[in-house]
């Protein structure tokens, strides 16, 4: 099969949509066909859709989703047709690229990849928040158009393939949930990982960029609540740095590692195998690629049951999921049940990294993309 990658970014930059569009494009030109990248293109009028949104953000207190735009479609439509031309491509495929094949016209089936759709995202997330109404309506117009003109669109959970269906009226036939993987250079042995021994203490990792947004002052919360109620804990938090006014002596902060690096790779592949439990009770989230990489490293996962979160987490199984309103009190109370019983946590450690190895994987989603263009599409 004869691919087309096509992304605003550069594929090849692992920092780009956190590299899933790297592993991407790996495992497709592993399993599945040729793949020939259409990007990275960067129109100039991104320029002009920064100025705009500052502009109005200055002067409005309203935001300009110039990501989400016709303005910014049309450019990238006219672009990406320069690049097909001429290519021997048979089927496209466009991971995160609503705005980018929107006004795209060509013959060539295209593969629509998400993790959200904008209706799911304006007012959940807070960079999509406070828009002007005409900049909702534009990002609403191209998420429409981006489902329907794509001859297949598959998501990584059923909470943005719902929308698909419900919110922009997309066709059932051609929607499919198709889980993400993770995002891991080198994947462990399963033996090694499930043979995880629990700390004296429960160690807690929250990994995480944005502390606010990933559920940080819950987390502390959290073992504030292991510790009033006698059970000893520790809490690392790697990626972020939480506000200077919340100290413990049991907090451990990492500010940033980079998993690019591989010194810092292997350290916090050690973070992965030391932890007894991964805790983000995030309060916005479409995938989280870094509960799939958990899995992997059979890392019990307790989170929150938000956005695309379900599409990852299963009850009992990688983890559990509590409701949005849970506290502090509420994911100690269940951290501890769970840390208690020998049986229960380990049978969760081995059952985390069987659902890596079944399902939250990249050759798995690559296989699902094959079948499902050679089934919908006949293109094989």
């Amino acid at each position: 099969m004869k691919i087309g990658f096509l992304t605003s970014g550069d594929p090849r930059d692992r920092r780009f949509w956190s590299g899933t569009p790297h592993f991407m494009a790996r495992v497709l030109q592993k399993n599945v066909g040729t793949v020939t990248f259409l990007g990275p293109v960067f129109p100039k009028r991104i320029i002009a859709g920064k100025v705009f949104n500052g502009l109005s953000s200055r002067l409005l207190r309203k935001k300009y989703d110039y990501t989400h735009s016709i303005f910014m479609a049309k450019a990238y439509a006219r672009a990406f047709a320069r690049k097909l031309a001429g290519q021997n491509i048979e089927v496209v495929i466009a991971p995160a690229a609503s705005t980018e094949i929107s006004f795209l016209e060509t013959n060539i089936p295209v593969v629509y990849v998400s993790d959200a759709t904008f209706a799911r995202l304006v007012g959940y997330y807070p960079g999509l928040s406070n828009l002007l109404e005409f900049s909702v309506r534009e990002g609403n117009e191209i998420e429409r158009r981006a489902i329907h003109q794509a001859a297949l669109a598959l998501f990584s959970s059923d909470w943005a393939a719902q929308s698909a269906l419900h919110d922009y009226r997309a066709d059932p036939a051609k929607v499919a949930v198709v889980p993400f993987g993770a995002n891991l250079e080198e994947i462990l042995d399963p033996w090694r990982v499930t043979q995880r021994k629990k700390n004296g203490a429960c160690r807690l990792l929250f990994l995480a960029r944005n502390w606010e947004r990933k559920g940080g002052a819950i987390v502390f919360e959290t073992l504030m609540k292991l510790e009033e109620a006698g059970h000893p804990a520790e809490l690392i938090v790697c990626g972020c740095t939480p506000p200077a006014s919340l100290l413990h002596p049991q907090l451990t902060v990492i500010p940033f590692l980079d998993k690019n690096d591989p010194a810092q790779g292997r350290k916090l592949a050690e973070l992965f195998l030391s932890s007894d439990f991964m805790l983000v009770p995030t309060r916005a989230d479409c995938t989280p690629i870094v509960f799939c990489e958990a899995a992997a490293f059979g890392l019990p996962v307790i989170t929150t049951d938000t956005g695309g979160v379900s599409g990852v987490i299963r009850n009992g199984e990688n983890g559990y999921m509590l409701p949005y309103e849970a506290g502090g009190a509420d994911y100690a109370r269940l951290i501890a049940e769970i840390y208690a019983d020998d049986n229960r946590y380990y049978e969760l450690v081995h059952s985390s990294r069987k659902a890596f190895e079944e399902r939250l994987n990249w050759d798995a989603w690559a296989r699902a993309v094959k079948r499902l263009i050679a089934e919908r599409l006949g293109i094989k």
